[in-house]
């Protein structure tokens, strides 16, 4: 863990442009730190984007827009560490959508659910892989 799921509204952005957000999405999560510890391995970071064709938002107008962000993390970091992640997550997308902002109506969000390791199956050698 952490997975990241972003969904989004097909008249939001490009494939290039969700691209490159799911890179520094990836990277901003390799980058929180608890202290000098690093808070998620790098063998568990996913980012995906589901781009969404069919979607009403609000009052149906054409141009309005969303993208909402599921973070699911492992059970056990603190409030502190979760409400750091949150921040630098939701702060990079908001840079990333501003103009789009600017432009038309957009609904930004952002949630962080935990997995409980007695509702998870794993098979997984990017650790592995990772460390050499």
């Amino acid at each position: 863990m952490p997975h990241l799921t972003l969904e989004y509204s097909a008249n939001l952005a490009d494939a290039d442009s969700l691209g490159q957000l799911c890179g520094a999405l990836a990277q901003c999560l390799d980058a929180q730190r608890d202290g000098e510890q690093r808070v998620y391995p790098l063998g568990g970071i996913r980012v995906r984007a589901l781009r969404c064709e069919q979607y009403c938002i609000a009052d149906g107008r054409p141009d309005a827009a969303f993208l909402h962000a599921n973070l699911k993390i492992g059970a056990g970091r603190s409030d502190a560490v979760k409400k750091a992640t949150g921040d630098a997550l939701f702060a990079l997308i908001k840079r990333h959508f501003a103009d789009a902002f600017e432009q038309h109506g957009l609904a930004l969000s952002l949630e962080i659910g935990e997995f409980s390791e007695a509702g998870t199956w794993k098979h997984n050698n990017l650790h592995a892989r990772l460390k050499g």
